[in-house]
């Protein structure tokens, strides 16, 4: 298994040649209802839409994971495996091969297994997707936000990775809307996994607007690094370079 950190939740996963892309967010500028003056992010360095797309895999339908620009640009026949809501977003722009999955449910891409489990909340009473992706390649974890369902994590057979916040983003009033830290060590604590990869806060991105001059930052990789190798020392943390793949298999020891 082979990965690739593309900045924010975007991801590129090749096992044995069959690419995945995961939350992608790669052209243009990120915004939620056209409101740049609210909340905006840009990317310092572009990156490039990865010749060969297998599928995508999409864990929530909010424009941070379904960016439609990107999804513009992608082919509209390419399998998409997301949440419901999700799959709105992307029936919208015409795609047409669509898999929805609520929490509990697998699915099959190839010889890889896609099971959806409860993620991060959106609203008072719905929650996105968090996944657990498994093939003979190798097998992680993924919810980008730290809202961690611990029954599931629980009943989990475990995985090579766990890719999750490891730094927290807060808000006046409203709190953690990402979870760093703690909820990450808890991964750890439960899954047992051979490494804790960060995303969601890492890479070369910019944000502006008036929301962004509210975000509150709570711990920091060191930090975490530091309290992961006390508390669970048989588990690795592991920061990828933005745009450079690796495999776990090389750096694991």
């Amino acid at each position: 298994m082979q990965l690739t950190y593309l900045d924010s939740n975007t991801w590129l996963f090749n096992f044995n040649g069959t690419n995945i892309l995961l939350d992608p967010w790669l052209v243009g500028p990120l915004v939620f209802a056209n409101q740049g003056w609210f909340f905006k992010g840009d990317r310092t360095k572009p990156k490039a839409i990865p010749d060969k797309i297998d599928a995508i895999l999409l864990s929530q339908g909010l424009p941070d994971h379904a960016h439609p620009p990107t999804l513009e640009k992608l082919d509209r026949a390419i399998p998409v495996i997301g949440s419901p809501n999700a799959i709105g977003v992307v029936r919208d722009l015409g795609y047409t091969n669509l898999t929805s999955l609520e929490h509990g449910d697998r699915t099959t891409f190839v010889d890889i297994t896609i099971e959806a489990v409860p993620g991060s909340p959106i609203g008072p009473t719905l929650m996105e997707n968090a996944y657990f992706v498994r093939s003979a390649a190798g097998s992680f974890y993924y919810e980008p936000h730290g809202f961690h369902h611990r029954p599931s994590l629980e009943a989990a057979e475990p995985v090579d990775a766990a890719i999750v916040p490891v730094v927290g983003l807060n808000l006046p009033v409203v709190g953690a809307f990402i979870k760093g830290e703690e909820a990450a060590l808890e991964v750890a604590q439960l899954l047992r996994p051979r490494f804790v990869i960060p995303t969601t806060t890492r890479g070369d991105v910019e944000f502006t607007g008036v929301l962004e001059k509210l975000l509150g930052v709570s711990g920091t990789e060191g930090e975490f690094q530091q309290a992961l190798s006390e508390r669970c020392p048989e588990v690795r943390s592991l920061l990828p370079t933005p745009g450079e793949p690796f495999e776990l298999s090389a750096v694991a020891g």
